[in-house]
């Protein structure tokens, strides 16, 4: 890539380029969260049950983790910009496409194949950003600017669900049709062009790929559908996707351009950063599922009143690019991580004693306290899981952390509707279970966190 930044300061040419891919990522949130506040709506019309239901959301988080490996290596051999630009073409026609169904499998292939690709162009957009920003404040800024922004569009999404899905639900596919039109344009004229390097490869790992996405389908299909199957049929898809998880560890040993390098997950900084990536998402997605299905089908809240409700979640958007480089540079990135894991689990714990007819007052606390945590906790994550990895490989390191991010959000899904489908029907009862799920996750990811106490923060110079 041409060099866009100074040592002092961001040039308005890197700015331009950092909005053309915030957009992207921008997109990408607004996509999956638009997509959660308009659930209920859609099963109305499609007819289907809590465990189809979430399959809308699954299709797209497992197809979009078990392809992100690839699509960070094809971001590393054949051109990162290539690849942005193609798969955003893929993005606005499939999106476009959901938009049109008339059945749940229509629509959930349609969510399969728009996951496919993201795969492919974020970690193509990541990787552009963490090579053409140099390591150390200036990029940890461009970083935590990406990272808010793409925690933003997540939190805004379920405003503008709400919105769009009191209007009809299939606004929510056609409305980042004309988002990713404005950003392709935008992208065709600002990302700097580049040579491929396909050449000095000898291709790519596709079996490895098929085999882990096909493993990820297995075990969340298995905790999906433990509630309603016999015993004997859950062990057999674990033993499965278990298997098949065997199968790509030894493909990547074998294959001579494996998905993944296994010698980049030595390091046990990036491991924990990915584990706790997991943590985190999963924790999130589990309860943005229980919360829109008790404020909607419980209380019966309509869509604009859910996504109003939510919308306070969005002070990441302004806190993250702002609040949290200050927190990070005089605290260091583990500690910040730590803080945000600590302000999930007691937004969990505060919303454990909802009732039927609980006051919006009473879960404001909830909504603001996971705004703070995305805000802390999201930005440090991603600055931790591409830090020390050298250029060639920092689409392989996007691409893992985003199979991190993706696989979390699918488990976190795959519990909840497990525990919820468990339940005759939606109840409080059958709710404040659920919420165990993303408390212990949070509590789980406080785990995760604490080896950074034992380090010193390294400050980084003022900007």
């Amino acid at each position: 890539m041409s060099a866009t930044v100074t040592q002092d300061r961001l040039t308005g040419r890197a700015w331009a380029v950092l909005f053309v891919l915030c957009g992207a990522i921008f997109l990408e949130g607004i996509d999956i969260s638009m997509m959660g506040v308009a659930l209920p709506s859609i099963r109305a019309e499609l007819g289907l049950s809590t465990s189809e239901l979430q399959w809308i959301v699954t299709a797209y988080v497992l197809s979009y983790g078990g392809f992100v490996l690839l699509g960070g290596r094809a971001a590393d051999l054949l051109g990162r910009r290539r690849m942005f630009i193609g798969w955003l073409v893929v993005f606005l026609v499939f999106s476009g496409l959901g938009g049109f169904a008339t059945e749940g499998w229509v629509l959930i292939l349609a969510r399969f194949v728009t996951g496919i690709a993201a795969a492919f162009m974020t970690p193509a957009g990541l990787s552009i950003i963490t090579t053409t920003y140099p390591e150390g404040p200036q990029r940890n800024k461009a970083l935590l600017v990406y990272a808010g922004t793409a925690a933003g569009g997540f939190s805004l999404g379920m405003v503008t669900g709400g919105l769009l899905t009191a209007i009809d639900w299939r606004w929510v596919f056609f409305a980042p049709v004309v988002l990713a039109a404005a950003i392709l344009a935008a992208a065709l004229a600002l990302l700097p062009r580049e040579v491929a390097r396909g050449k000095r490869e000898s291709g790519f790992d596709l079996g490895g790929a098929l085999t882990l996405t096909t493993a990820m389908l297995l075990l969340v299909a298995t905790v999906v559908r433990a509630p309603d199957v016999p015993r004997g049929q859950t062990l057999i898809t674990l033993a499965a996707g278990l298997a098949l998880l065997g199968v790509f560890v030894a493909i990547e040993r074998r294959v001579a351009a494996p998905l993944i390098r296994f010698g980049i997950l030595r390091s046990g900084a990036l491991l924990r950063a990915n584990l706790a990536a997991v943590l985190l998402v999963g924790s999130f997605m589990g309860f943005q599922f229980i919360a829109v299905l008790y404020l909607q089908e419980l209380r019966k809240w309509s869509e604009l009143e859910t996504g109003l409700a939510l919308m306070v979640i969005g002070i990441d958007a302004v806190l993250a690019p702002t609040l949290t480089p200050w927190l990070v540079n005089r605290f260091g990135n583990g500690r910040v991580v730590l803080g945000g894991f600590a302000f999930a689990a007691a937004a969990y714990a505060l919303f454990l004693p909802l009732t039927n007819d609980w006051s919006y007052a009473a879960m404001l606390p909830t909504f603001l306290l996971l705004g703070l945590a995305f805000a802390l906790a999201y930005g440090p994550l991603t600055i931790a899981a591409t830090d020390g990895v050298s250029e060639e490989e920092q689409g392989l390191a996007s691409g893992v952390l985003t199979t991190s991010f993706q696989f979390g959000s699918a488990l976190g899904l795959a519990v909840v509707t497990a525990v919820l489908a468990a339940a005759d029907e939606l109840t409080v009862d059958g709710f404040k279970s659920a919420l165990l799920v993303p408390l212990i996750a949070a509590g789980l990811g406080l785990v995760v966190s604490l080896p950074s106490l034992a380090r010193r923060p390294a400050v980084a110079p003022a900007q």
